[in-house]
């Protein structure tokens, strides 16, 4: 225990605000109230002293380094056993004198590894920019991390990315990682709750707007009530799918709630949607001559429609409505990678899911 703190100690920014470093221990087994909370922390929002509460229930002692919260983060992670769906994650770290400096990792070989590994890799590239996704933007001792389906997959990308700057060690972690593991049930839109991840099943109201920022926006209501859902300019290429909705369309919307305020309604930001059951979309049109077959034109107001090439006045006539074909196919549709959060599902790993009965411990998963 003395060696696990001191050495969180020893790598701790104390000085940063927002760090608050803690750590847990627990001997013996991991109790179900323990991986109850631990969903809940993913899932949800608790309190510190519920997570206090919990501690002392399961006999977890926990250190704090700084103040309380980290020790949510603490014990959620000793509870989350990811019995259920999981994946890989290969992070490669830096030397400390390196760790204020820009990374210097070769972009070509992230491409290469990318094309060669991306049957079992994921979210190493944005398709839509090019940008590199593996190497975080961030000061901190991390060169880049690979995410993968097996440790075998994530070694092997690993072995083929050229660094130019010495790596101080690389671990191979068991994560949740898209997976999706934030969303649980589906939620009524009257239950939604600031700062939950949701899951709505819903029809769309109107048509989809876009606001000054370029964020689309549309309106989405099941038979407890409306919510606003947005899909933010950082999502690149999802917002035309977004601008595809139409009134009637069913669609399963999943996101996390943002907080309202006097100028903004309660809203869910958008992560993906999925197409149930699109509406018919149309549009009216002007009747034709039964003479000539020209469109007519009003004649007035209550007074039909006439042709002005022919003369002829019908004045029970009507626009005309006119289907039109959708370019909106069924099923999952998801922003480019670099907009999803870590948890968030990637259409490559749809099919993918794992369970706890499959894993064994890869040799190696780490170095030195």
């Amino acid at each position: 225990m003395k060696l696990v703190v001191n050495v969180v100690k020893k790598n701790s920014d104390l000085a940063d605000r927002r760090a608050d470093p803690a750590v847990a221990f627990l001997k013996g087994v991991v109790t179900s109230d323990l991986a109850s909370f631990s969903k809940r922390v993913i899932r949800s929002v608790v309190t510190v002293k519920e997570a206090e509460r919990v501690a002392a229930r399961s006999k977890t002692f926990c250190i704090r380094l700084k103040g309380k919260k980290g020790i949510i983060g603490a014990i959620a992670a000793i509870g989350e056993g990811l019995q259920s769906d999981y994946t890989y994650e290969l992070i490669a770290y830096r030397i400390q004198k390196n760790r204020s400096l820009p990374r210097n990792v070769d972009p070509d070989s992230v491409f290469r590894m990318n094309r060669e590994t991306a049957a079992l890799t994921f979210n190493n590239i944005d398709p839509e920019t090019n940008r590199i996704l593996i190497t975080p933007l961030g000061r901190d001792p991390i060169l880049y991390g690979i995410r993968g389906e097996t440790p075998a997959a994530v070694l092997r990308a690993h072995q083929m990315v050229k660094a130019n700057e010495e790596i101080e060690r690389w671990v191979i972690f068991r994560t949740n990682h898209g997976t999706d593991d934030h969303y649980s049930k589906l939620s009524k839109i009257s239950d939604v709750r600031a700062y939950r991840p949701a899951v709505i099943i819903g029809k769309v109201i109107g048509r989809p707007f876009t606001i000054p920022g370029g964020h689309v926006i549309f309106r989405l209501s099941d038979d407890s009530g409306i919510i606003d859902c947005a899909a933010y300019e950082p999502t690149g290429g999802f917002r035309k799918t977004i601008r595809k909705l139409v009134e009637g369309d069913l669609i399963e919307a999943y996101g996390g709630v943002r907080k309202g305020s006097p100028k903004h309604k309660q809203t869910l930001n958008l992560e993906k949607i999925k197409i149930i059951d699109p509406a018919t979309d149309c549009r009216y049109e002007n009747p034709r001559c039964p003479r000539c077959d020209k469109r007519m034109e009003s004649a007035g107001r209550g007074q039909g429609f006439r042709c002005r090439k022919c003369d002829v006045i019908d004045p029970a006539a009507r626009k005309v409505p006119v289907v039109i074909e959708r370019s909106l196919p069924l099923g999952i549709h998801i922003p480019p990678p670099r907009a999803h959060r870590h948890l968030t599902k990637p259409i490559s790993r749809y099919g993918r899911e794992k369970n706890r009965s499959e894993v064994h411990l890869a040799e190696p998963w780490h170095w030195p």
